[in-house]
């Protein structure tokens, strides 16, 4: 068995007013920590210096304690190691039952007092969603991790981490490393024609937390919000949490329809869209709706929140200029993550907010969980101003088209009419229709037992839909994988 390095000891107390001598009290507690389980076989325990210093004893009762215990096969020592729980102490049948029983938390019993929980509570809670647990095709969101260049960011990380200063261990900005917040004004202004400085740019964790800002400070319980029908089941989350009232807007092949949602949600504070790349139906808002939705939102001081996700990854020519770049009443916040074009783990992303409400959501983001990761903003800020993200971004787009067509080929091969694909020209994945009375989830289910993740269309409406689907991430893996696993899906219908 290894030696186990020293971890956190259980809180540990002597009286001297006890009857019972000092080293007595240590030994029998070092003696119940390690029948009881909290101390394992192998794990390092205090030198005896330190642990007198810590109990602010003298170290003569500390001696006693270890050499009572090394006498009775508790404790050894090893030269240059230090003392450790002896290694063989579960061979001895005086202490075997009670070392390897497990200490098992407290439970609520019947006669205790009823465990509320808040209603926020229960509307953060999602149905089992078992495809969520396969990595490889077809996860939706998650990049090509293998061509990730690994050893160029490794490089960047090693560089800061090992000369990170002073100011970049403390709390930071609530709205970002500020060299960071700079590079992304820089690139939304270059590739997505966003208008913004860099005062206007917020970092966050993900996309997620920029939801839930947006919904905690633009909305108050029972506002009413348009969701595009279907859409993104984090945003359903983020301001069902939050108290709103979501209330569905038909999304056809020119985007959210506009005209429908005045007819159903007059009075709506705020709209939540995808207008470069429909989540999950692919579809580009057509410019006559971008200034339909920006007029509605001038005349009725309504908010707008555009969630940019994967804009970068157009095939059929450049990426769509953003709504943002063409708002002139500032109503709209723009947001972004780094998740799907760098790796989810990073954990970044941003929002781009009118001037005016700088001071309200700087607030709110101080308020979650104070700020991101300096290191990471730092090397992230490296990242980009040395040419590293942009080279990335422009192989993943070929990488994306040849897997894209590899998905489609599969299909068409091995689904057949079964399968109906419907806005496939972007992004990093694809939906299609399936039959009607075809249940997606049952066959999502089904594909996660043979190793396939396919996430189901039906949980991204708000009402039940005519058809079910499926929703194929093909950006995380290879041609050959794709092949493979559209055959296992077949099986599945």
């Amino acid at each position: 068995m290894k030696r186990i390095h020293a971890g956190f000891l259980p809180p540990m107390a002597v009286d001297p007013g006890s009857g019972s001598p000092m080293y007595q009290q240590l030994s029998d507690w070092f003696r119940q920590a390690i029948i009881g389980g909290q101390l394992r076989p192998g794990q390092r325990v205090p030198s005896t210096r330190s642990l007198a210093s810590e109990l602010k004893i003298s170290r003569i009762p500390v001696l006693g304690a270890y050499e009572q215990l090394q006498a009775e096969g508790y404790l050894e020592t090893f030269e240059g190691a230090g003392t450790c729980v002896a290694r063989a102490i579960w061979d001895d049948p005086a202490t075997a039952a009670g070392a390897r029983r497990p200490r098992t938390p407290p439970q609520p019993t019947a006669g205790d007092a009823p465990r509320r929980l808040s209603r926020r509570a229960a509307q953060m809670r999602a149905p089992e969603q078992t495809w969520l647990g396969n990595m490889g095709a077809f996860r939706v969101g998650l990049p090509a991790l293998d061509q990730f260049p690994m050893a160029i960011w490794s490089k960047l990380v090693g560089r800061h981490a090992r000369h990170l200063p002073l100011e970049a261990m403390t709390y930071g900005d609530p709205m970002g490393h500020l060299p960071l917040r700079e590079a992304i004004a820089e690139y939304l202004g270059t590739m997505r024609a966003v208008r913004c400085d860099a005062s206007q740019v917020v970092v966050t964790t993900g996309a997620q937390q920029a939801l839930q800002i947006c919904a905690h400070v633009l909305l108050d319980a029972g506002d009413r919000v348009w969701m595009e029908e279907p859409g993104y089941p984090g945003a359903h989350q983020a301001l069902r949490t939050a108290g709103a009232r979501m209330i569905p807007v038909p999304v056809d092949h020119d985007g959210i329809d506009v005209a429908e949602g005045e007819r159903r949600g007059r009075g709506a504070r705020a709209v939540y869209i995808t207008p470069s790349h429909q989540f999950p139906l692919g579809v580009t808002m057509s410019a006559a709706r971008r200034m339909q939705v920006l007029d509605w939102a001038a005349r009725n001081g309504a908010w707008i929140i555009e969630d940019d996700y994967d804009s970068e990854y157009r095939f059929g020519g450049r990426p769509l200029a953003s709504l943002q770049g063409a708002d002139t009443s500032a109503r709209v916040i723009y947001l972004g993550t780094f998740s799907k074009v760098m790796f989810p783990a990073l954990r970044l992303g941003y929002m781009v907010v009118p001037r005016d409400l700088v001071a309200d959501f700087c607030a709110a983001r101080d308020a979650m969980d104070t700020f991101s990761s300096t290191l990471y903003q730092m090397v992230m800020t490296d990242f980009m101003r040395e040419g590293h993200f942009a080279r990335h971004i422009r192989r993943m787009r070929m990488l994306y088209m040849e897997r894209r067509a590899a998905a489609r080929e599969a299909i068409d091969h091995c689904l057949g009419d079964r399968f109906e694909v419907i806005g496939a020209e972007a992004g990093m994945q694809l939906a299609g229709l399936l039959p009607v009375g075809v249940d997606d989830v049952a066959v999502s289910r089904r594909a996660a037992l043979e190793g396939v993740s396919v996430r189901p269309l039906s949980l991204c409406h708000l009402q039940p839909p005519v058809r079910g689907g499926l929703i194929l991430g093909y950006s995380g893996a290879g041609v050959e994988e794709i092949h493979a696993a559209m055959r296992k899906l077949s099986r599945c219908f």
